[in-house]
C-alpha cells in the first residue's frame, strides 16, 4: 500500500496532524503496516512539496494537514486505478526457495516446513483476531491476510510435492543437497489444512 495515498485518503476525511495520521493509519490498518512518525511526516513534507495537501496554522502546538483539490484529484485517480501485480512488493518467500533450490547445501526441505510452520502460526493469529469485535474495514484487511496465508500454505504443498517428483529423476549429488531424497511424503494437503483453518482455525506442524 501506497503510504502517500493512504494519508490522502485519511486527510480526505478532514484536517489532522502527523500523530492523528498515524493513529487514524494503524486503526484503518489494524496496525498490520507500521507507520513511524518519520514516515508520516517525510510523507506529508513530500506531500505538500506536490501541492497535494497544505498545512494549516499551528493549534495547540500541533499543525494540522489539510488535502488540495489537486489531492483530490489524485485521490480520485488512485481509488479508480486498478493496483497492478507489476506494483506489489516482490514475493520473499518466492525468491527465498528458488535461491534455495540452486545453492548447494541448502536443506530445501527445511526451509519449505519452517516457512509452513510460520505461516501456520500466522494463521493460527489471525484466526483468533477474527473472533474479537473489529470495524468492517479492518476485518476485510483481515479477511485478505487470511485468504494471502491459505494460498501460501496451497503454494508451499505444491512446491514440496514438485520438488519431490523432481528429486526422484535428478543426479544423487543434488538429491544430497536438496534435503528432499529421505522425506516420505509432502505433508498435510492444503484442502486439509483450509478445512481444518476453517473449522478450527490453522494447527501447527509437527
Amino acid at each position: 500500500m501506497s503510504v502517500k495515498h493512504g494519508l490522502l485518503a485519511l486527510l480526505g476525511r478532514g484536517p489532522m496532524y502527523g500523530y492523528q495520521l498515524r493513529t487514524a493509519f494503524d486503526s484503518a490498518t489494524g496496525g498490520t503496516w507500521p507507520l513511524n512518525i518519520g514516515q508520516v511526516y517525510t510523507t506529508l513534507s513530500r506531500l505538500e512539496r506536490d501541492d497535494l495537501v497544505g498545512a494549516l496554522p499551528e493549534n495547540e502546538g500541533q499543525r494540522p494537514y489539510e488535502i488540495t483539490p489537486h489531492g483530490r484529484d489524485e485521490l480520485k485517480r488512485w481509488f479508480a486505478t486498478p493496483v497492478q501485480r507489476s506494483d506489489r512488493p516482490r514475493d520473499e518467500v518466492a525468491i527465498k526457495l528458488a535461491l534455495a533450490i540452486t545453492t548447494p547445501g541448502v536443506d530445501v526441505a527445511k526451509v519449505v516446513m519452517t516457512q509452513r510452520t510460520a505461516t501456520m502460526r500466522t494463521l493460527q493469529e489471525y484466526t483468533r483476531l477474527k473472533t474479537q469485535p473489529g470495524d468492517l474495514p479492518w476485518l476485510l484487511v483481515l479477511d485478505a491476510m487470511i485468504f494471502q496465508g491459505e494460498a501460501e500454505l496451497r503454494w508451499l504443498d505444491h512446491c514440496e510435492a514438485s520438488l519431490l517428483r523432481d528429486a526422484h529423476r535428478a543426479m544423487p549429488s543434488y538429491r544430497a543437497y536438496s534435503g528432499f531424497a529421505a522425506v516420505p511424503s509432502p505433508g498435510p494437503s492444503a484442502a486439509t489444512i483450509a478445512d481444518e483453518t476453517c473449522r478450527t482455525g490453522p494447527r501447527l506442524a509437527t
